[in-house]
């Protein structure tokens, strides 16, 4: 169940930053098509899963 967990999440906060970009980019000046809000949301999930591999990683060593 951890595994689905983690694809629950990753899939959740996918569809949150698209969202949130789609609102937060016009509002700033910056328009992108749809195409372009999935990919700058996929490579900022991809930061977030190393991120959080990483993090992970250290609190396990100094454990």
């Amino acid at each position: 169940m951890s595994l689905v967990e983690s694809f629950a999440n990753v899939g959740v906060g996918y569809g949150i930053a698209v969202a949130t970009q789609s609102v937060v980019f016009p509002a700033f000046g910056i328009h992108v098509t749809l195409a372009d809000d999935l990919a700058i949301g996929a490579v900022f999930t991809l930061v977030s899963l190393i991120r959080s591999y990483l993090l992970r990683r250290a609190f396990e060593r100094f454990r």
